[in-house]
């Protein structure tokens, strides 16, 4: 025992372990407090709150939603918000893709992660929309239902169609000799069953077994004098998994069912689009087939393949164009990512309406983001503790003794493997106590070179909490549109700008037209030679307007050509996050008849006078928003400036160059006085930046003289259109956007 003593190293070294507690603590501290500012600073800016706590969560299958499609053929289709369809309740100018999500299902007391393979079924003017909706109860799909009245613009969630106790997608609906029925997916029990309708349409019966085999995605068509069975085997291993087709054919939807003679038609290509990706369809006395192209990740988009030939013994189909725009938007758009499936049908009135799902994250995402989270903050963990260790504050000191043998010491365990085995590993212990040792003296010393390294490892370890923090709370890299009453919508951003800020209207279009609610960018350009609008880079089109006059009012300009309720009256050198914009939007949706924006002011004093946001917070509250980032009803806001009872106003703005934004505030007032009906509101923005005063042509430099004119524009408002309105106190939202 007391050579074991002996070999324990010196324990009086609380002293001098201190200092170097005190760095490894300070390190972690610092790293806590990078990773934290840089959750506030870029992560937490683009999450969206999680308001339904029992549905939509993360999913590694994906956020898949549902959206609608119009055209006159089903090789022209547009999406519902370009063909100006407002909602029923008044909450979407117009209705956005997508119409229906797992807040659809959610909202209606089914929690469900994601809806997807949709299946339209049309009753007259009535249409029924089925999909798989991923319950959160048992993580499999069910069969839900949906109704709408309007043609697709807003859907009723009517509730779960079909539940089985293993996973249910894929809800292929027809009718077939009055009767109505339905084919999902169901391979967990390894056969394709068929369901009847007993109640249209929450009620189902099991029919009958159509195919023994755990076939996937199968759809149905009638094609000269025959029913043909489209369906893919999802036992295949490796390529074969996605890249698998095969037919069968009847005289009868009930069965029985052949094997056409060529299966599989495909088994090795996943680009193909062999699994298939909705309804087949005819037009124009032609077949055609949706398929999903699966490389890169499961469902990446749909193909369209055109039936050359089908018969008993023959089958050929080749690629024609879908007809549908891909997104620009990337992770911003609900489709942004994968859309693989599509189901077309003809309305009575000639024309076409289609149903697509879409997901704006690939497959397995959230696992992904998941594993590269942990990986960032095991990595920075390890680097915290190399650096404690290397400073004394962790030891980890192995005594040479620990590898002794334990069993008493004679000649015998002298020859026995492991005791040669124990003493290799003592010396070699040893030698590399030695080493660490003499490493540790060595990067201890204060030169230079030493002092890079741990900055080195300083950077490393930041970088890693920021890859952990970014990955782990950062939510899956989308800036996404809110919801309200369950529905989406888009806004016109419009800006004014003249030749000498090109550079800054650029970086504008280029950062903005990727929020996925923005639907056109007017660009009101005051003076020198206009851009073509090809010279941005642009998800969304670009409309420069020429101005004859360079005037503030020019602004405010009615414009017939803007085809959304809410306007985004945006100054080009401010830069915010369009998570922070969408936030915006969606309170102002609530309260369309209000201004609503980001920069606050508090109007008081005799005369009033104009002051900056540090004021307002002072007086913990406002009564004024800057249009320089306000949305507004454009067809209310800007017939009121320009009204005839805004012409000394408006007058007075041109004359000064200045206070457009003052006169619209009160135009605002003026429509509600007596009505104590509130006209502003304020919604916080995570972050924003001037990128004006990055160069010389900012049109208010001088701040003081900015201030001076602007409370001489409040008198003569004032004396004009009488004063503003009451004070509104900052944080009065529950949701704390106001804050």
């Amino acid at each position: 025992m007391a050579g074991r003593r002996a070999m324990r190293p010196p324990t009086s070294t609380g002293g001098a372990m201190r200092p170097a507690l005190s760095f490894l603590l300070a390190a972690a501290a610092a790293a806590a407090l990078v990773g934290g500012a840089y959750f506030w600073l870029v992560a937490a800016s683009f999450r969206l709150p999680d308001s339904r706590a029992l549905g939509c969560r993360p999913d590694g299958e994906g956020s898949w939603a549902i959206g609608v499609f119009y055209g006159a053929t089903p090789f022209h289709l547009r999406p519902i918000e370009l063909e100006g369809k407002s909602s029923a309740n008044g909450s979407a100018w117009p209705v956005a893709n997508p119409v229906l999500t797992c807040a659809s299902a959610t909202d209606a007391g089914y929690p469900s992660n994601f809806v997807a393979d949709p299946f339209l079924y049309l009753q007259g003017d009535t249409l029924f929309l089925f999909f798989e909706t991923k319950t959160t109860t048992s993580m499999h799909g069910d069969i839900g239902v949906a109704r709408s009245f309007d043609q697709g613009a807003t859907w009723e969630f009517l509730g779960i169609a079909l539940d089985e106790a293993w996973h249910l997608s894929y809800p292929f609906v027809f009718k077939y000799e009055n009767e109505i029925y339905m084919m999902p997916e169901g391979n967990k029990k390894k056969e394709l069953r068929l369901y009847r309708a007993t109640k249209f349409p929450l009620e189902w019966t099991f029919e009958k077994v159509l195919i023994n085999k755990p076939l996937i995605d199968a759809s149905l068509v009638q094609y000269e004098g025959n029913w043909w069975l489209f369906a893919s085997d999802f036992t295949r291993y490796g390529t074969e998994k996605n890249a698998e087709l095969e037919i069968w054919y009847s005289n009868s939807p009930l069965g029985p069912w052949k094997e056409h003679r060529q299966n599989p038609i495909y088994k090795s290509d996943k680009s193909l689009g062999a699994r298939n990706g909705g309804r087949l369809f005819m037009f124009e006395e032609s077949l055609y087939r949706p398929g999903q192209d699966c490389s890169g990740t499961y469902g990446r988009k749909v193909k369209l393949y055109k039936v050359e030939k089908l018969s008993k013994e023959e089958y050929k189909e080749v690629p024609v164009k879908l007809g549908i725009e891909e997104p620009k938007k990337g992770r911003n758009a609900w489709n942004g990512m994968r859309y693989h499936h599509l189901d077309a049908q003809q309305l009575e009135s000639g024309s076409w309406i289609a149903v697509m799902d879409g997901d704006r994250v690939p497959s397995g995402d959230s696992t992904r983001r998941s594993i590269s989270g942990y990986l960032g903050f095991l990595l920075a963990v390890v680097l915290v503790t190399f650096v404690g260790f290397v400073k004394g504050a962790i030891n980890c000191y192995i005594p040479p003794s620990f590898w002794a043998a334990t069993a008493r010491r004679n000649e015998l365990s002298r020859i026995l493997p492991v005791y040669r085995l124990n003493q290799k590993v003592r010396r070699y212990s040893t030698s590399l106590g030695r080493y660490v040792t003499a490493t540790k003296a060595r990067l201890n010393e204060k030169t230079w070179s030493n002092k890079l390294f741990f900055c080195v490892i300083a950077l490393l370890g930041t970088v890693n909490i920021c890859i952990a923090v970014h990955f782990l709370l950062g939510g899956n890299g989308t800036e996404e549109a809110y919801t309200h009453q369950g529905q989406r919508s888009q806004f016109t951003m419009v800006t004014m700008t003249y030749e000498a800020r090109l550079w800054n209207l650029k970086l504008f279009v280029e950062h903005y037209s990727r929020c996925e609610s923005v639907r056109e960018i007017v660009v009101v350009w005051n003076k020198g030679n206009p851009p073509g609008s090809d010279a941005f880079d642009s998800t969304v089109p670009v409309r420069i307007r020429v101005e004859e006059l360079n005037s503030l009012n020019n602004r405010f300009r009615v414009d017939p050509l803007i085809k959304t309720r809410a306007v985004l009256e945006l100054d080009d050198d401010i830069m915010m996050t369009c998570s922070d914009v969408e936030k915006g939007f969606k309170v102002w949706r609530e309260h369309p008849e209000r201004m609503v924006g980001f920069y606050p002011r508090m109007i008081d004093g005799d005369p009033p006078q104009y002051r900056n946001e540090r004021y307002a917070r002072g007086k913990k509250g406002y009564n004024l928003i800057l249009t320089g980032a306000a949305f507004m009803d454009s067809e209310f806001a800007f017939k009121r400036y320009w009204s005839e009872e805004a012409r000394e106003g408006r007058d007075y703005v041109h004359k000064n160059f200045n206070c457009e934004d003052l006169l619209m505030n009160f135009m605002y007032a003026n429509a509600s006085s007596g009505t104590g009906r509130r006209t502003v509101e304020y919604v916080h923005p995570a972050w924003a930046i001037d990128t004006s005063k990055l160069s010389s042509v900012a049109i208010s430099r001088d701040t003081q003289k900015h201030y001076d004119v602007r409370t001489k524009c409040l008198a003569k408002f004032s004396s004009i259109y009488g004063p503003l309105p009451q004070k509104w106190e900052f944080g009065r939202r529950q949701d704390g956007w106001d804050k």
